[in-house]
């Protein structure tokens, strides 16, 4: 009896003894893998995300002593020159800006569109833009040019 004993003994300690090794052999690759998901997570959002609008001018509902020479938009992302409209519209809905928007030259997330000399009133700023990752926002916001006093 003594033998079973000894020997149930000894089948145990070697399995504790290579439990206890795997755990530490596989630490490390736990490790890693816990990183590479962490880094993914953290990432996603990014990889994930739409181009939004980040600063606008003028700024939405902004009240103007003057009427602004352009309007420029600012976006998170880079975007697709092609594919961008921006108008400025007064309150009959007529388009103030003749002309396409144009990226501006020193920052390609930024888009801007001339404008003539605007009469006092509220104004739409609409717009429309693809990001590089193929994804297109639409939206709008007014701005106010004030009476002179």
């Amino acid at each position: 009896m003594q033998n079973k004993y000894a020997m149930k003994t000894r089948n145990v300690n070697e399995v504790v003894a290579m439990s206890t090794h795997s755990r530490l052999t596989a630490w490390p690759s736990m490790m890693l893998l816990g990183l590479v998901l962490l880094t993914l997570l953290s990432y996603s959002n990014a990889v994930f995300a739409h181009a939004s609008l980040v600063k606008a001018e003028p700024a939405r509902r902004a009240m103007l002593s003057t009427s602004p020479k352009q309007v420029r938009l600012w976006f998170n992302e880079e975007i697709e020159p092609a594919y961008a409209s921006l108008s400025v519209l007064d309150a009959e809905a007529n388009s103030m800006s003749a002309e396409k928007p144009s990226v501006h030259p020193e920052d390609p997330k930024s888009i801007f569109v001339e404008l003539p000399e605007l009469a006092p009133g509220q104004y739409t700023v609409k717009f429309r833009v693809l990001s590089v990752d193929g994804h297109v926002v639409d939206s709008d916001y007014k701005f106010t040019v004030k009476n002179k006093r």
